[in-house]
C-alpha cells in the first residue's frame, strides 16, 4: 500500500531580480524584472509502506521543498499528492497526528526546558495517554542511550544528544510517516553511527515510511535499499542504490599486490590512484576490466588481486557535477 504518492508536484517562486548598482536601485522602483524559480518541476514518485528511502541532491535541487509540500507546509503551484490518504496542504488534524518531520538544522524542543518536559508538552499536544507515555519514552531514550540525559537542560546537551532527544520527540506519537532531513548534520562519526544504528531498528520493527535527505553517504548506504535524485527540481532516477553504480559509474578500481613491481608499466592499464612498491591502486574502464587484468597477469608477477567498484559517494559526487548529458556545469 501507497502512503505517499506525488504526482507532477511543481513549485515555482517568482524572484526579483535587480539590476546592479544605484541606477538598478532606482529603475527598480520604477519597473521591476522577475523570474521564475522552479524548485520543484513535475515531481512524481510514490512510497510504500515499510519503505525507508534515501532523497538525495545537491544543495539547492528541491529536496527540502518537496519535503515542505508533503508536510503540509508549503503549497504546490501545480499537481497532486496525498500522504496516508490526505492532501497534505489542508493540514488534516487526522493527517499531523499521524507523520513528523524532522530537520537537522532545526530545533523542536524547548531550549530552555529539560527535555522531558519538551517531551511532556508534546504529550499533552498530542493527547498521548501518560502510561503509553512513559512506554515509548522509556523505550526509545534506552535504544538511544540518553535516559540518563532527560532531565537536562535542552540547551546544555550535546548536538548528538540534542538530534537524539529531536527524535524522540518526532517518534512519541508513533507516526506512519516520517521525513528526515538532514537528521545527521554536524554530528561526530560516533553519534551518526547510533542515530543510524536507532533509524534501521526501529524501521525493522515498525511498518512506517521513512524519507531520509542526507549529505554523508554513509548515512544513505548503510539504511537505504532505494534513492530517489533530484537535480534542478527535477527527478532523474529512482531505483535501488545498487543500480546507481552499475548505471553511472564508467570505471572499477583494481588493487594489485605484487612480488615485483618495477617490471611493470602500470600507468598504460589505468590511471593510478596509490602505488607503493609492492601495490598498486587503478582506476580502470569497466569494459576494459577484462582485457587490462590478462596483460598485468602476462607481464607482471602478481601475488594478490581484488577488484571494487566505485565508492557510491564519489559516483553521487561525480553527477551533482555534471549535467545529466555527461557535459560539466557551468
Amino acid at each position: 500500500m501507497n502512503l505517499i504518492e506525488a504526482k507532477h508536484l511543481t513549485k515555482v517562486y517568482r524572484v526579483y531580480k535587480k539590476e546592479p548598482g544605484l541606477l538598478g536601485a532606482i529603475k527598480g522602483l520604477a519597473k521591476r524584472r522577475y523570474e521564475e524559480v522552479r524548485a520543484a518541476d513535475d515531481v512524481t514518485f510514490s512510497i510504500e509502506e515499510g519503505e525507508l528511502v534515501g532523497f538525495l541532491g545537491p544543495n539547492g535541487a528541491g529536496k527540502t521543498t518537496v519535503l515542505k509540500m508533503l508536510s503540509g507546509l508549503l503549497n504546490p503551484t501545480s499537481g497532486e499528492a496525498r500522504v496516508l490518504g490526505f492532501k497534505p496542504w489542508e493540514r488534516r488534524d487526522a493527517m499531523k497526528r499521524q507523520f513528523a518531520l524532522l530537520m537537522g538544522q532545526k530545533n523542536a524542543l524547548w531550549w530552555d526546558l529539560p527535555a522531558r518536559e519538551s517531551l511532556e508538552l508534546n504529550r499533552a499536544i498530542y493527547g498521548i495517554e501518560r502510561p503509553v507515555f512513559q512506554k515509548i519514552v522509556g523505550g526509545l531514550s534506552e535504544l538511544l542511550e540518553v535516559t540518563d540525559k532527560l532531565d537536562t537542560m535542552v540547551r546544555e546537551l550535546s548536538l548528538g544528544e540534542r538530534m537524539k532527544m529531536e527524535l524522540i520527540a518526532a517518534l512519541l506519537h508513533s507516526p506512519r510517516v516520517l521525513f528526515l532531513d538532514e537528521p545527521t548534520i554536524g554530528l561526530d562519526v560516533v553519534s551518526q553511527k547510533k542515530v543510524r544504528e536507532f533509524l534501521r531498528s526501529y524501521n525493522a520493527g515498525n511498518p512506517i515510511v521513512t524519507m531520509l535527505t542526507s549529505h554523508y553517504m554513509e548515512d544513505i548506504e548503510e539504511l537505504c535499499q532505494r534513492v530517489i535524485i533530484i537535480d534542478h527540481g527535477r527527478i532523474f532516477f529512482d531505483g535501488a542504490l545498487s543500480t546507481i553504480t552499475d548505471r553511472f559509474s564508467t570505471h572499477k578500481v583494481l588493487s594489485f599486490v605484487f612480488e615485483d613491481a618495477t617490471q611493470c608499466d602500470l600507468p598504460r592499464f589505468g590511471e593510478v590512484l596509490e602505488q607503493t612498491p609492492r601495490t598498486v591502486r587503478l582506476k580502470v574502464p569497466r569494459a576494459k576490466v577484462s582485457e587490462v587484468c590478462r596483460e598485468i597477469f602476462s607481464t607482471c608477477r602478481v601475488a594478490d588481486i581484488s577488484i571494487q567498484e566505485i565508492p557510491v559517494e564519489e559516483v553521487i559526487r561525480r553527477l551533482f557535477g555534471e549535467d545529466h548529458d555527461g557535459k560539466p556545469r557551468a
